[in-house]
């Protein structure tokens, strides 16, 4: 027989989003049943570069970025671990003249965001990081943005969740879910029925999937990131590193294995990624350039994993346009290890209280939907003013 549940708000999804959204549900004191396809903290937040890192963000994620710099600072107390979280600094690097320009207009553009970025030419990056491959003519410090380990952070935030009395559901895949005028129905397929008040749609690259079903149509494809760890080596790099326009990351843990991203893995079904071998060649060269000390370091794995992103990079977050109840918190385009909590922190707020502090305006999810909107009314006055032409 089916089992049967309610709640006050279900949440469809167990990454660092959805499970922080039901700790901070927690500590108000609403309950909460989080439901989880597979493991929770298992897709994007659990095997994703690592990065806590500011720097970088769009102008409109800052305020959001702020915040979570906070709670990060209050890790250990909010989940039970450090999840090996450190300020190491992160670094952004230039490779020409035009890097740097483009690094120096965004310190201008985010002053008063707390970061401190230091702007450093290469005489300065020669002191202070002698190991960088002569490629590199410059960079951009964060001295307290930083790094933790996502495959014990993520998963941490569903246990706190859950001692905090949240109800969490791994392995349940949600199959259907609806509005009967009184609540949401979640089917988890002939075994679980959940009623709840509200539904908080945190389920990554499949959450369109779920925003669909009540009518708003989002531009949400998958990404699959491509990462690679070294042998344990020693310790030399003592900062976060990322490159101005992308194309590489690195940091180096404690037991000095060296953590790198770069290129794109390939899609192994709906639900798992690999590595691609077309771009693990150009990940490792660009690899032994930046970084000369890994010259000739074995890499010990490769890997990937399943991330939703949206054409602006930025998420979708807050409340649905159709659907009284329901909240969205999806499509962190690869960036949303850090703002993970703060998000998880907003949903909370929104579905406690129908406010949050923080600015999410530039989140809403028919954004897309305005801009093809106006698109449309110009095409169809463009066509009118031709009819009167004629």
């Amino acid at each position: 027989m089916i089992e049967r549940a309610q709640t006050e708000v279900a949440i469809i999804g167990g990454g660092i989003v959805g499970a922080s959204a039901a700790l901070f549900l927690r500590r108000r004191g609403i309950p909460v049943t989080l439901l989880e396809a597979g493991a929770c903290g298992a897709k994007a937040s659990g095997v994703n570069y690592g990065g806590v890192r500011r720097q970088g963000r769009a102008l409109e994620q800052m305020p959001l970025a702020r915040r979570a710099h906070q709670l990060w600072g209050q890790l250990h107390a909010l989940i039970g671990t450090g999840g090996e979280y450190v300020r190491s600094g992160h670094l952004k690097l230039a490779y020409s003249e035009a890097d740097m320009a483009a690094l120096e207009r965004y310190r201008a553009t985010t002053r008063g965001f707390g970061m401190d970025l230091e702007i450093l030419d290469r005489a300065a990056l020669d002191r202070r990081f002698p190991w960088l491959g002569r490629s590199v003519v410059g960079g951009s410090l964060c001295p307290a943005d930083g790094h933790a380990n996502p495959r014990l952070v993520s998963p941490a935030f569903a246990l706190a969740a859950s001692r905090a009395g949240a109800t969490v559901r791994e392995h349940a895949r949600v199959d259907s879910v609806t509005h009967d005028g009184d609540g949401f129905v979640l089917r988890v397929g002939d075994a679980l029925e959940v009623r709840a008040r509200m539904l908080l749609n945190c389920a990554g690259a499949w959450a369109r999937d779920i925003a669909a079903a009540f009518g708003e149509t989002v531009p949400e494809t998958s990404i699959h990131p491509l990462m690679m760890v070294t042998e344990p080596l020693p310790r030399f790099m003592t900062v976060s590193l990322g490159v101005q326009g992308g194309g590489i990351y690195a940091r180096q843990v404690d037991r000095g294995n060296c953590v790198i991203g770069g290129g794109r893995g390939a899609p192994a079904g709906p639900d798992f990624a690999r590595p691609g071998h077309a771009q693990i060649g150009t990940l490792l060269r660009r690899a032994a350039d930046l970084l000369p000390p890994l010259r000739g370091a074995h890499v010990i794995r490769f890997w990937s994993g399943v991330e939703g992103s949206m054409p602006d990079h930025n998420p979708v977050l807050g409340p649905s346009r159709t659907t009284p109840g329901l909240l969205h918190g999806f499509g962190f385009s690869g960036a949303g290890f850090q703002i993970g909590p703060a998000a998880g922190e907003v949903l909370a707020d929104l579905a406690a209280t129908g406010h949050t502090d923080i600015p999410i305006d530039a989140f809403r999810i028919d954004r897309y939907a305005a801009v093809a909107h106006a698109a449309g009314d110009s095409a169809t006055q463009a066509h009118g003013h031709t009819l009167e032409s004629t």
